[in-house]
């Protein structure tokens, strides 16, 4: 492992974590408390991110180079996503006595960030064929 690839990794999470944090927070402001909201949007659209990045990267539409790679999609979305976060939203909401809002949430996040991955990597699919 080089520098340039811990400093590539070390400014796409610092990047990465300022857009969750704008992003969740605005959510939270738009939808109130009571459900972790700005979690799910941010898994989702991560993960969504990440099938995008992942078809740009596999059709070599963005630079596959290990420091492209490293920067977009173990820091941006390593800093962005927030699985740490969602099991303690879980733990929390199972604590609260709220089990079924607990099975809610970790259903949605799951199946929402699977369909987002999915779409993510048929969108780029659809605009760039391969060649």
């Amino acid at each position: 492992m080089n520098l340039a690839a811990i400093a590539s990794v070390g400014l796409g999470g610092a990047i990465g974590s300022i857009l969750r944090l704008v992003v969740a927070t605005a959510v939270a402001q738009r939808l109130g408390p009571g459900f972790p909201w700005g979690t799910l949007v941010v898994n989702v659209s991560g993960s969504f991110a990440i099938g995008v990045l992942a078809e740009l990267v596999q059709t070599r539409l963005v630079g596959s180079a290990p420091f492209v790679r490293s920067f977009l999609m173990i820091g941006v979305l390593g800093g962005y996503t927030t699985f740490s976060t969602f099991s303690l939203d879980m733990l929390t909401l199972a604590g609260d006595r709220a089990p079924v809002m607990a099975a809610l949430y970790a259903v949605a996040s799951v199946l929402l960030g699977l369909l987002a991955a999915f779409a993510g990597l048929s969108a780029m699919r659809a605009l760039s064929p391969h060649p």
